[in-house]
């Protein structure tokens, strides 16, 4: 007999992969309709850039026509509630859901190019998503998305003035230092004045709802990463290297101030940028200039996800350049920070499931 509760017995039996419990525990079967042989229903997802959208609906039909025969009508509707862990009590960017460092052990391993491009997979595929530019003396995302001549708005609200963030699309909200300054200026500040700036683009900007804030931080282990650690309730951070030994010897540096006494943030995954050059007249072809595998063996080191492997293109640097989204002639390129946004966001849900706030 098809009813809403030999429908839920079906669907209890169906895993969400990365969290390890069936979806009708976790709560993320809502709607149920049944209009004779159709059963109709919505899937709440952890997030929108689940990776395992298409094996969850699978699954799910097959366990229905065991149990009810294969001649059934099954409407899945797959929507997303990002998970949290910062919903209790947070006093800072308490509608922000989670809050993502991409960092580095030294510069010029492409983090900003990395926190660029995850920003944007991600708000492609649904999310809500800001970037914050806390790079202070090094600020390059205006011009990586085309902004560098945009000026952020102010709203005054209770006699105190907020910044609103720069919008690049309905998904998608920026805020830099850069905004604030002429691009040929230097700012040339000890590090009081560099963690109170820091300080008013967290508490003086009104972000509205986020699902994931990239914070684009400086490369190395300093007062930035420290401020950030005391301030925030920080969800993760992400490790960005590139393949050589001299940058996985910083980036080791990196991953490892993430776990020291007081700062303590869970590392959920490394990077690989410069993974290996393909030129654009050889696409089949794969020049491993900075060596291989270098990142993957730190991520094994350390027990934590090897998140993908960026390859370095031509296309992608005019991009970054220019401020211009990639193309899609750059597909390889397109579809490796589709897979680490995808996999990011598993890791994210994963680390907020094991919590006890934790909002599924």
């Amino acid at each position: 007999m098809i009813n809403q509760e030999n429908v839920l017995i079906a669907l209890s039996r169906v895993p969400e992969p990365d969290l390890k419990k069936d979806l009708v525990t976790l709560n993320m079967i809502k709607d149920i309709v049944i209009d004779g042989q159709k059963i109709s229903f919505t899937i709440v997802l952890t997030t929108p850039a689940c990776p395992l959208k298409e094996l969850i609906h699978n699954n799910c039909v097959k366990e229905l026509k065991a149990d009810f025969g294969e001649d059934i009508d099954v409407q899945i509707n797959m929507t997303s509630n990002v998970s949290s862990t910062r919903n209790n009590g947070i006093n800072i960017l308490p509608n922000v859901k989670n809050i993502v460092c991409i960092s580095s052990g030294k510069g010029g391993v492409g983090k900003s190019t990395i926190s660029v491009q995850l920003a944007l997979a991600l708000s492609k595929m649904g999310a809500k998503v800001g970037i914050l530019d806390a790079d202070i003396h090094g600020p390059s995302i205006p011009i990586m998305l085309g902004l560098k001549n945009k000026k952020p708005l102010t709203r005054e609200i209770k006699e105190k003035i907020y910044i609103l963030p720069v919008e690049y699309n309905d998904n998608l909200k920026v805020l830099s230092i850069g905004f604030l300054i002429d691009e040929r200026q230097a700012i040339v500040w000890r590090g009081p004045m560099v963690t109170s700036a820091l300080k008013q683009f967290i508490n003086d900007v009104l972000w509205g709802d986020l699902d994931y804030l990239i914070l684009d931080m400086p490369p190395g282990t300093g007062d930035v990463q420290l401020t950030i650690a005391q301030t925030l309730k920080v969800t993760c951070a992400v490790i960005v290297s590139t393949p050589q030994k001299v940058a996985i010897a910083d980036a080791r540096k990196a991953l490892s101030m993430y776990r020291v006494q007081g700062v303590e943030i869970p590392v959920a995954g490394v990077i690989e940028n410069m993974a290996y050059f393909v030129p654009e007249d050889m696409p089949e072809k794969k020049y491993y200039i900075f060596g291989t595998g270098g990142a993957k063996n730190l991520a094994t080191e350390y027990e934590v996800a090897f998140l993908g492997e960026v390859p370095l293109t031509e296309n992608l640097r005019e991009c970054a350049d220019n401020g211009q989204e990639l193309s899609a002639d750059n597909q390889v390129v397109l579809d490796s920070f589709s897979t680490i946004a995808q996999n990011l966001a598993r890791e994210i849900s994963v680390l907020n499931s094991k919590q006890p706030s934790s909002s599924l």
